[in-house]
């Protein structure tokens, strides 16, 4: 069976490697936007296009390090390097990557620099079945087309590389800088600046704390509850933006503040740009994707998969979970629900959030969930939950531990002992 997988980033690679080793012998082939693998995690300064005018895909910054322990991070049975922190720069998270392809030997089933241009299902007669024309070209020259067959496509583009940039009124007349947090690189590049950040989770958070040593002031918006932790002293918790004005922004609770720089820490849109409008992949103004049977499996057409749309998680361990439900169902070891069912179990999994007070726009919002949704994929894919209980109890610590110490939680070194139980080492 030839399988498409679209974007090496660390759930491309999974793919890959799972699909290689399976007995059922499958033909993966990799088709990846860069020169390199590693997607999201590849740095560069550079942001807007690149020299080709195709979109600059990374949304590293210099200083980033991760918010989640490599401990926890890793691929179930590919650890990161036993001599680094805890939370890593992103270089060795992009270097850990570059190591699983070579150790699994994936380089040789990707096309580098091969942008996917179409995907059309294309139903097979006298059968349910379709096959996937996929046309693709190189990215140095986009009228170099090519089409090929596959029996399955496996979608791991990334969602970091789209900016969702929220209404905001007066943010025609503002006459500073505006800018996604996708775009931020240096944070010399607001030394003496006012600057607000809008969107106070992990990334406005984290940038709040990069920027303080060179901004004058910094204003962290959102209308979540306000953080309770210490914080430099040239950071203040505002409430969400009422609107701008030509050179100051006025919040919520009426205060007024003169700024220069308005900062979007507001996430990202899933863009699925390849998809054929056949194949019926919607977007919704709340960024719920559909139809995905168990945020993976498209409905109508199950050798479609998208994996990674999942917020708020352990994302490598969640990918090898995902792409071994993907192989069980390609294998034929499941026996997936009518498309009925499965459209009934993603209307009831959304009835189930709303109850919980979610938002819609909480479709794909994981947390503290995310466990009992890789028991749902164990269960459905017929294998064992490879994630061991400490994991999900250290997610649960760090979790505690940022809430009350954002700026020092980092320099924490965790050591899981066995399966179960781990030690903090500070």
């Amino acid at each position: 069976m030839r399988v498409a997988v679209i974007g090496c980033g660390a759930a491309g690679l999974c793919a890959l490697r799972l699909l290689k080793v399976h007995p059922q012998g499958f033909s993966p082939v990799g088709f990846e936007l860069s020169a390199d693998v590693g997607g999201t995690w590849n740095y560069t300064d550079k942001t807007g296009t690149d020299e080709r005018g195709l979109p600059i895909q990374s949304s590293m910054y210099k200083n980033l390090r991760t918010n989640l322990p490599k401990e926890i991070m890793a691929f179930p049975d590919f650890p990161f390097d036993s001599s680094l922190p805890s939370f890593v720069h992103h270089t060795d998270v992009a270097e850990y990557l570059r190591r699983y392809a070579r150790h699994f030997e994936l380089y040789k089933f990707i096309k580098f620099k091969t942008v996917v241009e179409h995907v059309t299902p294309v139903c097979q007669p006298n059968t349910p079945a379709v096959k996937w024309k996929v046309t693709y070209s190189e990215a140095d020259d986009r009228k170099k087309q090519t089409t090929e067959e596959f029996e399955s496509v496996i979608v791991c583009n990334g969602h970091y590389s789209t900016p969702l940039i929220p209404d905001t009124p007066g943010l025609d007349v503002f006459e500073g800088e505006v800018l996604h947090s996708h775009n931020y690189r240096i944070p010399s590049a607001f030394r003496g600046k006012r600057v607000v950040l809008l969107g106070a989770g992990a990334s406005g958070q984290d940038i709040a704390i990069d920027v303080s040593p060179e901004a004058k002031e910094v204003f962290l918006s959102s209308r979540k509850a306000p953080l309770q932790c210490p914080l430099p002293e040239n950071v203040h918790l505002v409430p969400g933006i009422k609107r701008l004005k030509e050179r100051s922004v006025v919040f919520e609770n009426g205060q007024e503040a003169t700024i220069d720089t308005l900062l979007f820490c507001t996430g990202y849109q899933y863009t699925f740009p390849f998809l054929d409008p056949k194949v019926g992949v919607k977007v919704d103004g709340d960024q719920r994707v559909t139809p995905l049977y168990k945020h993976l499996v498209h409905s109508k057409f199950p050798s479609l998969f998208l994996v990674g749309l999942c917020k708020t998680v352990c994302p490598f361990p969640q990918f090898h979970i995902q792409i071994s439900t993907v192989i069980s169902i390609l294998s034929g070891n499941v026996q997936l629900p009518s498309k009925e069912e499965m459209e009934e179990d993603e209307a009831n999994d959304l009835a189930a959030r709303m109850a919980r007070g979610l938002p819609r726009r909480h479709a794909h919002q994981m947390g503290p969930h995310q466990w009992e949704y890789h028991g749902q994929l164990a269960q459905l894919g017929g294998f064992q939950d490879p994630i061991p209980a400490n994991v999900k109890n250290i997610y649960d610590y760090v979790h505690r531990t940022r809430i009350k110490n954002l700026i020092g939680y980092k320099k924490e070194k965790y050591v899981r002992v066995g399966n179960d139980n781990f030690h903090v080492e500070r």
